[in-house]
């Protein structure tokens, strides 16, 4: 399976790695081109309104929007999370704008308040997920067709689903535990099935 792993600003190395990991392979995307023959897309955490900067500049902005309207799949980790949703507070900064979640940006503070926390996620089995935040944000309401995939322990959301639409607060690329990234490509499969 070839993912692509937009490649503009923020973790991208990461993701590469951590899709390798689970037998995929992947494609650094910078340009509108890179994006034929993907199956589906991570955006990576970084810094949003950078990575929204990048994106207009290198012409990819309305292509991908395009794409994920056509279907492909996609995933955005911490600033890809916000970059894909439809309301981040009315905040004055390039979106993808397909989810139908709102966000809070830095919702946990500066870089000094990152942490992690032991996540409850049903959908990847029993075991809990190590969720690594850095100045992460925070889903603070969902559309109806949003799936919440996990909460903090005191409640707050850090994880949904819509359809082929995959977001998380956390970086499981900083970790060994690849289940989100293999989520994630089951996601692809069963559009392609």
């Amino acid at each position: 399976m070839t993912v692509g792993v937009l490649a503009l600003q923020g973790s991208f190395a990461e993701h590469e790695e951590a899709l390798r990991r689970v037998g995929a392979t992947p494609v650094l995307v910078r340009l509108p081109a890179h994006l034929s023959g993907i199956e589906g897309l991570i955006i990576p955490g970084g810094e949003s309104t950078t990575i929204g900067k990048l994106l207009i500049n290198s012409g990819l902005l309305e292509p991908l929007r395009e794409a994920v309207n056509r279907g492909m799949p996609v995933y955005g980790t911490c600033a890809g999370m916000i970059l894909l949703a439809r309301d981040i507070g009315g905040m004055d900064q390039p979106l993808i704008g397909v989810m139908d979640i709102t966000v809070k940006r830095n919702a946990f503070g500066r870089q000094v308040d990152s942490f992690e926390e032991s996540l409850s996620v049903p959908s990847l089995g029993a075991k809990p997920f190590r969720g690594v935040f850095i100045r992460a944000p925070l889903i603070e309401k969902t559309g109806s067709g949003v799936t919440v995939l996990a909460k903090l322990s005191d409640g707050r959301v850090v994880a949904a689903r819509q359809g082929k639409l995959l977001a998380t607060a956390f970086h499981p690329e900083l970790t060994d535990d690849a289940r989100v990234h293999r989520y994630f490509l089951d996601m692809i499969e069963n559009r392609a099935a």
